[in-house]
């Protein structure tokens, strides 16, 4: 009898339990009304449900997998409150309590991140170790080993929080931490591109409530967070792969196929189906299955996680990794969705193309896209035409020529026309897949200065890879733990700490030094910001061009010549008409405009013209 009686109890416990509730809860006064509740739990689809508070379910849908349902109910005009989920099967039965929260206040309407900005892009796990007693953790595979490059090092969230003060001085305002949400693999996890548990922060940086913590302590200081957001795949690890909802949750051929990597097959009129289905249905890496979006589950989960983090971690933007490998229908859906509950919200997707006629395909409104009757909705790509100019050796190139140096940047800027809007290109000159700049011109100030002072002041919104602006190299030929170092202070013992000015070597703080001059200015100038811009060929491979609006001017001079270069303002006129000196930024030196000036070799001329 006891036995008996202890075999109904265990199977009534089976019977009641609810692995996962995902989104874990919501609020009220959302766009997204129609709330999508997935439950897992052992045969949980076997269960007819209902709600309690006169909350509306709106659909039922089960799949081949019993271990799911997914509850749609109607939160419109709902109030924030917490009601109850009953399931129940024959005289058996559980609740579950579900919570709709109260939104913050004008929530809809959040700021984002835009031209005004400038973005600090952090690996998260070799900036700084804040908390050394979450470097391992037991509810996660790989353990912490500073001496393996590839390997798990400590940075955490609570390390960017206490360098924000660092971080500010150097003119940003906005930061962009590496994904953040857990990554289970067992090696090489530290990148955290492959996610186990998209509702999680993983232990190593933290917890949930310290990422909502960073986003507080950023707009204390009137900056932003930007979440690296992943929607083209997860890791093999996470957890939905012991168990998938539906056996086309991700992309089966069956089992692994690797993307061809050709993005080019989203547009290409002349592209053969299966190299366009090889593309975007294809695996990044065998590591990282590739979720399907045009499955209408996957999307409208993947749309609910990123809605629930931009409000539960109160954040102001998304960096979207692979932006273009995704079934382009269902992201731009997704993005659509996200810009819809939000209309300030920013995304930039990685679009890494070279062209930029393929790039400004992936733009929000672009008419090239529009050809084909396609509209991603994302507002901003990344300018990676730009990128290339730069890392393929610019300013190496010392000598006039017509296709080299100079030239290259100024071609980059001849195709604008092309985009729908210039202002919300994202521009950089290295970042956390690329060769360190300082690889590729071995810590030359000088090509550095160049370099910098052209990301700072063109159109768009610049980014800075962390350790730029401390001559930090790397070699990405070494394998990608080269070009991610710490950040030298970032951990207890260092003996050299570049997060103070007493702690940085001569060459460190000479580079501190210029980067946070140059971006503290641009902070405040709108003509960079959101001015015209007018170039003019280069001549002896010296680079001129203007940033205006109607109340003020900045001129631009980059000589990326070996020798002294003599520049003739005649040429200028259209835009030095009404100016007869100018200041330099960097020196305070007065240049006269009125017929030429000297520039030393490899340098740089910043002018607020003056009348």
């Amino acid at each position: 009898m006891k036995k008996s009686l202890l075999l109904l109890l265990l199977s009534t416990l089976s019977f009641a339990q609810i692995d996962r509730v995902e989104p874990p809860f919501w609020w009220s006064d959302m766009n997204h009304s129609d709330l999508q509740i997935m439950f897992y739990g052992k045969n949980i689809a076997q269960n007819d449900i209902s709600v309690s508070n006169n909350i509306v379910i709106k659909g039922i849908q089960k799949t081949e997998n019993p271990n799911y349902v997914f509850v749609t109910i109607d939160t419109k005009n709902t109030m924030a409150q917490d009601f109850v989920f009953t399931f129940k099967n024959k005289n058996k039965s559980f609740t579950k309590n579900y919570s709709l929260k109260a939104r913050k206040e004008n929530s809809r309407y959040r700021d984002s991140y835009d031209s005004s900005d400038m973005i600090y892009l952090i690996m998260s796990d070799r900036f700084a170790n804040g908390n050394p007693n979450n470097d391992s953790d037991t509810s996660v595979i790989e353990k912490a080993d500073r001496n393996n490059k590839n390997g798990r090092h400590g940075g955490d969230i609570e390390g960017i929080i206490q360098n924000l003060e660092y971080i500010q001085s150097l003119g940003a305002t906005a930061v962009w931490p590496t994904p953040l949400c857990e990554d289970n693999d067992e090696r090489g996890s530290y990148h955290t591109y492959g996610q186990s548990d998209v509702y999680k922060i993983d232990p190593r940086f933290g917890t949930n409530d310290d990422y909502v913590r960073l986003s507080s302590e950023l707009h204390k200081r009137g900056m932003k967070n930007i979440m690296d957001y992943v929607t083209n795949h997860w890791g093999y690890k996470h957890w939905m792969m012991d168990d998938l909802p539906t056996y086309d949750w991700i992309h089966q051929f069956p089992g692994f196929s690797q993307t061809n990597y050709r993005m080019t097959t989203q547009f290409d009129s002349n592209a053969s189906e299966i190299d366009a289905k090889n593309c975007m249905d294809g695996w990044f890496v065998r590591s990282m299955p590739d979720l399907n979006q045009s499955n209408p589950l996957v999307l409208n989960y993947l749309t609910q996680n990123a809605l629930w983090w931009i409000e539960y971690a109160d954040l102001d933007g998304f960096r979207v990794d692979t932006y273009s490998y995704n079934d382009k229908e269902g992201i731009a859906k997704w993005t659509k969705a996200i810009t819809d509950e939000y209309p300030h919200f920013n995304i930039v997707g990685e679009v890494w193309m070279h062209s930029q006629a393929q790039m400004s395909y992936w733009q929000k409104d672009s008419k090239i896209g529009a050809m084909q009757s396609y509209n991603s909705h994302l507002p901003s790509v990344m300018d990676f035409t730009l990128f290339d100019a730069i890392s393929n050796g610019a300013f190496n190139e010392d000598k006039a020529n017509w296709d080299k140096g100079m030239m290259r940047i100024y071609e980059n800027f001849t195709n604008d026309f092309l985009y729908p809007n210039t202002n919300n290109l994202l521009v950089f000159a290295e970042n956390h897949d690329t060769q360190r700049f300082n690889e590729t011109y071995k810590k030359d100030f000088k090509k550095y200065q160049m370099a910098m002072t052209l990301i700072g002041t063109i159109r768009g919104i610049p980014q800075l890879y962390y350790g730029s602006e401390i001559a930090m190299d790397g070699d990405k030929g070494k394998g990608d733990g080269d070009i991610r170092h710490d950040f030298p202070g970032g951990w207890k013992g260092d003996s050299n700490n570049a997060f103070t000015s007493a702690g940085r070597t001569a060459e460190q703080q000479n580079f501190y030094d210029f980067t946070s001059k140059l971006f503290n200015w641009r902070k405040n100038k709108d003509v960079i910001h959101n001015g015209k811009m007018k170039h003019y060929i280069p001549e002896n491979n010296v680079y001129v061009y203007f940033r205006y609006n109607d109340t003020e001017s900045v001129m631009v001079v980059i000589n990326n010549s070996d020798e002294k270069q003599t520049v003739t303002t005649n040429r200028f006129k259209e835009n030095t008409n009404g100016y007869s000196s100018a200041t330099d930024v960097f020196t305070h030196n007065t240049v006269d405009l009125k017929d030429s000036f000297t520039m030393e070799p490899k340098s740089v001329l910043l002018l607020e013209l003056k009348k």
